[in-house]
């Protein structure tokens, strides 16, 4: 379904480095019937899907450690986050995606994998839908270190923690990253683990 109250008039790129950065200029009628002009950057880094591991038997779920530069920038002293595993879809559909970044970063192979709702992180310049999944993993599901891939410099930590850890973490400051909070939450309001 289309908005008949938007009509985009310009798209410029304004970067294509990394990902694509566009200046985009619309014409949106307001609540008034008049037509007002607008322009807005919206930041293209495609869609993602986002994984919490957990066992229910030990109580532990298994998240990453990585540098991520965009939180050094604005305050985080060292940089290091601990998030839930996660990465873009390219042209992978999300489950498939979510499969081979669990086994990539984190060196667990799993097969059952649960979707529990998609969302958009940052809305207002981030074009990017985050899939949100959930999956059980036991020990007989690692097949390597994980870590990441190496052409990718992800030098990703993996981390077992007990449940009610993780959870803590997220009230001391430790887990600030919104994805991992969102299904730790998750786990925690639907007793999962």
């Amino acid at each position: 379904m289309t908005n008949d109250a938007i009509k985009i008039t310009k798209t410029e790129v304004l970067s294509d480095n990394w990902y694509t950065l566009n200046k985009v200029t619309y014409e949106y009628q307001n609540k008034n019937g008049e037509w007002e002009t607008h322009s807005r950057e919206a930041y293209d880094r495609g869609n993602g899907a986002v994984i919490l591991l957990y066992n229910a038997n030990t109580r532990k779920v298994i998240l990453t450690k990585q540098f991520r530069l965009p939180t050094y920038v604005n305050g985080n002293k060292n940089g290091m986050m601990i998030e839930a595993c996660a990465g873009l879809l390219d042209q992978d559909n999300a489950e498939d995606c979510i499969r081979k970044e669990t086994e990539e970063e984190t060196g667990y192979k799993i097969s059952k994998v649960k979707k529990i709702f998609e969302s958009y992180m940052s809305p207002g310049s981030v074009t990017e839908i985050l899939y949100f999944f959930i999956a059980e993993y036991t020990k007989e599901m690692k097949v390597s270190d994980g870590g990441g891939l190496s052409e990718e410099q992800e030098n990703i930590e993996v981390l077992e923690l007990d449940f009610d850890t993780a959870y803590k973490m997220i009230y001391s400051g430790e887990i600030k990253d919104g994805k991992t909070i969102m299904l730790l939450q998750h786990a925690k309001i639907h007793n999962i683990i």
